[in-house]
């Protein structure tokens, strides 16, 4: 009977060390402080020059000197279209200016002698313009066989092939200067006023951009350009940030998210950990003068890597739970720890990076 009994007492003891052991509760109180947040946007990247190459003249496609995603330089040929008829049609033009030039020759010594009118001289001369200006013509139509990069680029893919019998316009490939991007992303109304009202006009602000894999681009941006008018269906604007591309990482029609930096001055921060939702509304458990534990309705204003700013419900020198949250009830009398945000913070920055 007695060993019994001391086995339920020790049974009963045990239980209380497991229930005091697992009752670990730990406070902190909100911290004002500045800070710095991003707003995200979703955007789209272009080149910051794209353009279509076509045909200059009708024919066949007679050579191709350039591949698919190729850098091409300035200058450089990339496409030459049959040039038969047109260097026939210059030779022809070339004959014409010639017999028109010898023609003028022997007026012109004519009219000096005062064999022929002035009259006839003028003629002379304007019959070897207009041949000069048809092979000049001529020269022209033979140069547009040859179709050569504007500018350094790279080529996208081809839409037409070897021998193919081209119109003059038709669509041959597109060429991207990647050198620079140009990034696309729209703002609502609201932030672009206070983004409006918080930068300087003659300064730039400075962008991240957060590539499709979720890593950080390397080179930051400069918002640049802000389009005229709202879209009136959406409530947004149109922001244009521009990055160098030095290792030609980003191309044409990638998307993405831009980071804008947003400075926030004298906030209220609570740990994301001491919040729980009821009905999609954020509460916390706050600690009274008696250590009793009360829920409160708070307001998130904005959502940062583990922290809250919090605009109403709570103040500096409140003390909230942010251990043991699942183990209290409302109005229940507690023994806490009481420890510093910071230390809080980085505990939960050691266990994630763990």
């Amino acid at each position: 009977m007695y060993l019994t009994t001391a086995l339920l007492y020790t049974s009963c003891k045990h239980e209380e060390h497991e229930k005091h052991e697992e009752a670990k509760f730990v406070v902190t109180s909100p911290v004002k402080s500045d800070t710095l947040i991003y707003h995200e946007y979703v955007c789209q990247i272009h080149s910051i020059q794209h353009i279509d190459i076509r045909a200059l003249e009708k024919g066949y496609l007679q050579t191709i000197y350039v591949d698919e995603g190729q850098f091409v330089k300035k200058g450089q040929l990339m496409f030459q279209i049959m040039p038969l008829i047109y260097q026939a049609e210059m030779q022809k033009a070339q004959a014409e200016a010639s017999f028109a030039e010898i023609e003028f020759g022997n007026t012109k010594s004519l009219a000096d002698s005062n064999i022929v009118s002035k009259n006839e001289l003028a003629l002379s001369k304007a019959n070897l313009d207009k041949a000069k200006a048809e092979l000049a013509l001529a020269k022209a139509h033979l140069g547009f066989t040859e179709i050569r990069a504007p500018f350094d680029g790279i080529m996208n893919r081809f839409h037409v092939r070897l021998g193919s019998l081209v119109d003059e316009g038709e669509l041959l490939t597109e060429l991207s200067d990647n050198s620079k991007m140009w990034v696309y992303f729209n703002v609502p109304e609201a932030e672009y006023l206070d983004y409006i009202t918080r930068v300087k006009s003659d300064s730039l602000l400075k962008v991240k951009l957060q590539m499709a894999n979720n890593q950080l681009f390397k080179q930051d941006g400069v918002v640049e350009t802000i389009e005229a008018d709202f879209n009136n269906e959406t409530g947004n604007i149109a922001f244009r940030a521009t990055f160098p591309n030095p290792d030609k990482i980003l191309r044409h029609g990638e998307t993405g998210n831009i980071l804008m930096p947003v400075f926030l001055k004298d906030v209220l921060l609570i740990p994301q950990k001491a919040t729980f939702e009821i009905l999609d509304k954020k509460y916390v458990y706050v600690v009274d003068a008696n250590n009793v534990v009360k829920s409160r309705h708070i307001t998130v204003g904005t959502e940062m890597p583990h922290l809250y700013v919090v605009t109403e419900g709570l103040k500096e020198g409140d003390k909230i739970l942010v251990e043991g949250l699942r183990k209290v009830k409302n109005n229940q009398k507690i023994h806490f720890e009481f420890e510093d945000q910071q230390k809080v913070l980085s505990d939960l920055n050691d266990l994630h990076a763990e």
